[in-house]
């Protein structure tokens, strides 16, 4: 299975839904709460002139209505290479971004 596909599976899990979306069209409509989140970078290690370990990383953006979900905790706590980004609020909903080395 694809480390993608992996990490979509972990997170649905992590937020006991389906509503986690990866690179999802603007005309979806999203159900909250939600982790919308893409590819954002390919992190190198190299030896002999060669990349010999290879990382995607991720960058994640969790909407929820609850300013009081421990959903951003939990995502924290799950993954070993994951840093807060920032909080912000639009739409009435709260959004946390993360940055995920998975």
């Amino acid at each position: 299975m694809a480390r993608r596909l992996e990490l979509q599976i972990e997170l649905e899990t992590l937020l006991n839904n389906k509503n986690v979306y990866f690179q999802p069209p603007e005309t979806e409509k999203l159900n909250y709460p939600c982790i919308v989140y893409n590819r954002k970078n390919i992190s190198s290690n190299k030896a002999n002139d060669k990349n010999y370990l290879l990382h995607d990383e991720y960058e994640l953006m969790l909407i929820y209505r609850n300013p009081d979900s421990q959903l951003t905790h939990k995502i924290l706590e799950h993954f070993k290479y994951c840093n807060f980004g920032t909080h912000f609020i639009a739409d009435n909903l709260n959004h946390d971004t993360f940055n995920l080395f998975y």
